[in-house]
């Protein structure tokens, strides 16, 4: 999922980019509503969260243009403005839900979710295949791994540890057992380079929802984020 954040409290940026990323959301800011709107063609955002108070342009007048536009993005309000009159008017404008400053980023989260999954209904004979674990599948046939339903783009290193820990989703993967398999016959490499893999491969699941958890004394394993 990517969101697109238009917020011109650093503080608050920084702060919902890093509880985002965290749990694999891919994170595109802005602080200004005059570039707001070039900003969120570009990047084609999943959902907006969109702040009333912007310089440059108010939010409401953000939204109105969006949707002018025809722009469809789902629009979560964040704001300070909490009267029922001002969320009236923010949902009147085109917004899909309104969120009042402060919130619980657990509950925010969540909302955001649902609003995706408004936007974008499961087909009725989804394509997904039946063992697929956070949209990751192990093509049988080629060994390639799949995010829903396209290639990821991986070293052979990087698909060897994920093709292992996917064969277990949820179970730990013995660090030795995964050097061998992402490692094999070279008896010169230092134990340390699986971590170098896991790391690279950690920020490439960053988007899927699956997370690469370092286990010390165990190995590592994925589980949904």
């Amino acid at each position: 999922m990517k969101l697109l954040l238009i917020e011109d409290n650093a503080t608050m940026q920084a702060t919902l980019r890093r509880a985002f990323e965290r749990r694999g959301i891919q994170v595109v800011a802005c602080d200004d509503g005059a570039r707001a709107l070039d900003r969120w063609e570009a990047s084609q955002p999943d959902a907006v969260l969109l702040d009333l108070s912007l310089p440059g342009m108010d939010g409401l007048e953000v939204l109105s243009r969006a949707r002018a536009a025809g722009w469809r993005t789902p629009v979560m309000i964040l704001t300070a403005r909490g009267t029922v009159g001002d969320r009236i008017l923010g949902l009147n404008t085109g917004a899909d839900d309104y969120l009042p400053k402060p919130f619980d980023l657990d509950e925010l989260e969540a909302r955001v979710r649902a609003l995706v999954r408004r936007a974008n209904p499961a087909p009725n004979n989804p394509t997904r295949p039946p063992d697929a674990f956070c949209g990751l599948h192990v093509d049988a046939e080629n060994g390639a791994v799949y995010w829903n339903g396209a290639p990821m783009e991986l070293t052979a290193r990087e698909l060897a540890l994920l093709r292992a820990l996917l064969a277990r989703p949820g179970h730990a993967v013995a660090r030795e057992r995964l050097f061998e398999l992402v490692f094999p016959g070279e008896a010169d490499v230092q134990a340390e380079a699986i971590e170098v893999v896991v790391y690279r491969l950690r920020k490439k699941l960053a988007q899927t929802g699956a997370q690469l958890v370092t286990l010390r004394g165990l190995g590592y394993l994925l589980k949904a984020a």
